[in-house]
This record gives C-alpha cells, sequence and structure tokens, in this order.
C-alpha cells in the first residue's frame, strides 16, 4: 500500500511540473509576441507599408508570425 501512494505521489509531481512547464511556454509565447509587435511598431521602414503588413503578418499569424518577424527583420536572416 505504502508503494502505491509513492507511485502516486511521484505521478503528482510529474503532472504538476508538466502543467508548470506549459504554463511557462504560455506566457513566454504571449511575452515574446508583444515584444515582436511593440519592436515593429516602433521600428522605422525604409516603406511605411513594410510596416502595416509586418503588423498585420504578426497580429494574424500569432507567435509563427512574430518567430518570422524577429528572423527577418530583428535578426537580419
Amino acid at each position: 500500500m505504502a508503494e502505491a501512494v509513492t507511485a502516486l505521489a511521484g505521478l503528482a509531481i510529474f503532472v504538476i511540473l508538466i502543467i508548470l512547464l506549459i504554463v511557462g511556454l504560455i506566457v513566454f509565447s504571449i511575452v515574446f509576441w508583444i515584444m515582436m509587435l511593440v519592436d515593429c511598431v516602433k521600428k522605422k521602414f525604409k516603406n511605411e507599408n513594410d510596416k502595416i503588413v509586418w503588423v498585420l503578418v504578426i497580429i494574424f499569424a500569432g507567435i509563427i508570425g512574430a518567430l518570422i518577424y524577429y528572423f527577418v527583420v530583428k535578426r537580419g536572416y
């Protein structure tokens, strides 16, 4: 019986850690998305239409759009 309780406690700790990891990733994604949106709005582009397009990409594509903006514009790849 004690072994079952120990195994159940270990499983509960594992589930809690997985939940915390998922919540952390969600929070990080939201913060990253907001940072890329703010960076895009503040950045001076050669053409004003480029800014509008990038803002729309970040807004409508979500985290994927923010990642694309980060690697294409911010990092310059």
